[in-house]
């Protein structure tokens, strides 16, 4: 199954900033002292060697609970007397891809960013409005741009390393991204774990001035996908 594989991703990317704006002062900052919500590390400690071939179609899928499907951010942010890291996910992720000939030709993932959450409900809906504009831009996509070669992933129920690149979509602007990935087969199921590092800017993210901690430029879309083949 996926094997050097740039793969779909869209990941999303789901990322930015989801952290303190809010509104002002002790308010705001109490608004963004939780750590927030993380997209899960590949765990492949009960992983099995593949049942099913690579080639064919694959869907995204929740997963289960040992890896759950999810895409997020993590971003440092800067308050007066600390430096401190907020993470936001969803686990509303779509996608699909293409294997053939053990070779990744297409893929595509796109994240819901309406369902974007921290650990803060006020802040979900501040980061979504004043941030995301999720009334706008409701979703973000990855979508693959190079097929990938997928013949070096262990069969054994170890994850094995691909570089994946691709052109993300955030806030309606796109950009070619890269990032090495983890893929695991495992049964039935292949897993897709890494970080991609951007810089929101690039993507016309903004902090709104009303925001007392100020939210570092560069951050992580941090992404764990379940994807089984397509009935």
């Amino acid at each position: 199954m996926l094997k050097r594989r740039k793969t779909v991703i869209t990941v999303l990317v789901v990322l930015i900033v989801g952290l303190g704006l809010v509104s002002v002062g002790p308010m705001l900052y109490s608004l963004i002292m939780g750590p927030g919500v993380t997209a899960g590390e590949l765990n492949a400690d009960s992983a099995e060697p593949p049942s099913t071939e690579m080639d064919g179609e694959w869907v995204v899928t929740a997963g289960d609970g040992v890896n759950p499907t999810a895409v997020g951010f993590t971003f440092n942010e800067i308050l007066p007397a600390e430096k401190k890291v907020t993470s936001g996910a969803t686990t509303d992720v779509s996608g699909q891809a293409s294997v053939s000939d053990s070779t990744l030709t297409d893929g595509e993932i796109v994240v819901e960013m309406d369902n974007l959450t921290t650990d803060n409900d006020r802040r979900d809906v501040n980061v979504r409005m004043k941030i995301l504009h999720t009334d706008e831009f409701p979703t973000a996509t990855f979508t693959l741009s190079d097929p990938v070669d997928l013949s070096g992933i262990p069969e054994d129920g170890t994850p094995g390393e691909v570089d994946l690149t691709g052109d993300l979509t955030i806030h309606g602007v796109t950009n070619e991204v890269s990032a090495p990935f983890q893929v695991l087969r495992d049964g039935e199921k292949v897993i897709l774990a890494g970080d991609i590092l951007f810089n929101r800017l690039d993507f016309n993210v903004e902090s709104p001035d009303f925001v007392a901690a100020k939210i570092a430029e560069e951050g992580e879309v941090n992404i764990l996908l379940s994807l089984e083949k397509e009935n």
